[in-house]
């Protein structure tokens, strides 16, 4: 407990600064997100992986907190996926080779002796999902960080009232590493999280909830795997559908996200991460109370209900169309006056 505590205290601070002493490497590099119009840097990503590993590594090697066997393997494996992220931001990686890398890591982390073959490929392709659903959270400044730090003392939680220790400490410590490069990141963002940080995170939750729910039955444990990670689930269900129905390419980067289209409405940078952060709290607090069993697996259904809802209304809200350039402007008045 008092490790726990220490851990995460350490961790909090060293994610603070070192993201902060990123930031003018990134740039000098020219790791920038290529998906932002401002020069964005995106160490901070790398920060939180750093942080993550040494933290509980020292935990582990000192005996203070020792992750076991498994949770170490599951660490190891998040770094190799941060690793592949890291890649895809200094240069362009198709997206075969992003999930393909990531269904490596996901098969070598599930409990088949508790899933069994069939259920730890299921379990294995939920995570692939999961961790390239958080990537696409990484889409406005504060949102993934936000959901990760929410996400991750939920299934804390999970972890441990399955008696779990070194796992609860590990998503603690990666829970305080958000929240320092949280202090960067928050709109308007210094620093960007990168795939490197958004596939780390997303990898090391949706590996640790499989963890912490082997054994149950499947369909409760569905219900509570999406709870726990409903918001990057709605984001890539309102992606996919109004990519689809506009007739674009799923993968052509777009101002289709959440958080763009909260922006529509309204609302601003910090407004949209505070409303889809307080979102996620609730659908976790959901997915943990089902965990413990204080209440009915169904609950999940109001929350996947939730979500559907929400999606079909945001569908609803339609891109902005395209201002003309000076150029095409121009040329009709041009037009006119030789004619």
């Amino acid at each position: 407990m008092l490790y726990g505590i220490a851990a995460a205290t350490a961790a909090l601070f060293l994610s603070a600064v070192l993201t902060g002493l990123v930031r003018a490497p990134a740039l000098r590099l020219g790791l920038l997100d290529r998906r932002c119009r401002r020069a964005l840097p995106l160490g901070g990503g790398t920060a939180v992986v750093l942080v993550t590993c040494l933290v509980a590594a020292v935990g582990d090697r000192t005996g203070v907190a020792p992750l076991g066997s498994g949770i170490l393997r599951l660490l190891v494996a998040a770094a190799a996926v941060a690793a592949l992220g890291l890649v895809a931001d200094v240069r362009r990686v198709k997206a075969r080779f992003l999930v393909g890398g990531t269904a490596v890591a996901a098969a070598c982390t599930v409990p088949y002796e508790q899933t069994g073959v069939l259920g730890g490929l299921a379990a294995a392709g939920w995570i692939v999902g999961v961790t390239l659903a958080f990537r696409s959270l990484d889409h406005a400044d504060g949102l993934a960080g936000t959901v990760g730090v929410v996400t991750a003392f939920g299934v804390g939680a999970c972890a441990a009232a399955e008696v779990m220790d070194g796992l609860a400490v590990l998503l603690s410590v990666l829970a305080a590493a958000l929240t320092g490069f949280l202090m960067h990141n928050w709109p308007p963002a210094r620093v960007g999280l990168g795939s490197c940080g958004s596939l780390f995170a997303g990898f090391l939750l949706a590996s640790a909830a499989v963890l912490a729910r082997a054994g149950y039955e499947g369909s409760s444990s569905a219900g509570a795997l999406f709870a726990l990670t409903a918001v990057a689930s709605a984001d890539v269900v309102l992606v996919v559908a109004a990519r689809r129905l506009a007739g674009r390419p799923v993968l052509r980067r777009g101002p289709d996200h959440l958080a763009h289209r909260l922006r529509r409405l309204g609302l601003t940078a910090q407004g949209a991460a505070v409303v889809l952060g307080a979102g996620g709290f609730g659908a976790v607090v959901v997915g943990v109370l089902v965990h413990l069993g204080w209440i009915a697996a169904s609950a999940a259904l109001w929350v996947g209900g939730t979500a559907l809802i929400v999606v079909l209304l945001l569908l609803m809200v339609k891109r902005p169309r395209p201002r003309p350039t000076a150029s095409v402007q121009v040329r009709p008045q041009l037009r006119v006056r030789n004619g």
